[in-house]
């Protein structure tokens, strides 16, 4: 009340979300659109949705100036894997919330990050690792895993699609955090897009979601995310390119 003004009523309140009758953050929408310039972008997302407290009378109130001076407060931000089925990249609720409100924070303490944490009780003994640790560990088990990739495969246009949306959740987790290794892009591309076999295979599949996963990975690289050498890159929008040629190609015929 000291700093902010206002009653104690507002300066003690401490659970926000959505509006009544809406959910989510709407940063997976804007990242999965290519719809931003900046990642504070995504924080003013996260607040203007997730702005409402809830007070002692149950209605949500719009209080994006009491969030933002309770965000400033925040050291780590966490949250626990639902399934053993469903990674942080597997589906994009987690980067929406989790890296949403990172985003936020970060913004609300001027640019100071806060540690970003995923609790993974899903089998045996529980374990805590950092948003970096849990997207590399996700990386090497799921989509550089042969057995992983082959098996979605097998399913055909549905199975690019969920490897796109893998890559996708990727690249919101580089937006909301900046947690992820570079190695882990050149990896991506070195399997999906780089290879003319592969790329062949799944531009057969579902052509879209494979022109996306390669455009995905350059707008990685323009945004600053990883920083493949000039040849890399250079092979890597030519394959892009290929498969815009073929996607075009498909929706002639």
């Amino acid at each position: 009340m000291a700093q902010h003004g206002g009653s104690i009523e507002q300066a003690a309140l401490r659970v926000f979300c959505n509006a009544d009758g809406t959910y989510g953050s709407n940063v997976n929408a804007l990242v999965g659109e290519g719809a931003w310039n900046d990642e504070d972008e995504l924080a003013e997302a996260f607040v203007k949705r997730k702005g409402f407290a809830y007070g002692v009378d149950g209605k949500p109130a719009r209080s994006d100036a009491v969030l933002n001076a309770v965000l400033a407060t925040v050291e780590v931000t966490y949250q626990n894997l639902d399934s053993i089925e469903v990674g942080v990249t597997t589906v994009d609720h987690y980067f929406d919330t989790l890296g949403g409100i990172s985003r936020a924070v970060r913004r609300a303490r001027g640019g100071t990050a806060s540690a970003v944490y995923i609790g993974d009780q899903t089998r045996g003994d529980g374990v805590v690792r950092t948003i970096s640790e849990q997207v590399a560990l996700e990386t090497r088990t799921r989509a550089l895993n042969p057995k992983w990739y082959e098996a979605l495969l097998k399913h055909g246009f549905e199975g690019v699609r969920e490897i796109e949306a893998h890559v996708t959740n990727t690249m919101g987790w580089s937006a909301t955090t900046g947690d992820v290794a570079p190695w882990v892009y050149e990896k991506l591309a070195e399997t999906f897009v780089l290879d003319p076999e592969m790329r062949d295979r799944m531009a057969k599949l579902n052509p879209t979601a494979s022109a996306k996963i390669a455009n995905r990975l350059i707008e990685a690289q323009e945004r600053n995310y990883w920083s493949p050498d000039a040849s890399v890159l250079d092979r890597l929008r030519r394959a892009g390119e290929e498969l815009e040629d073929r996607l075009e190609g498909v929706a002639a015929a």
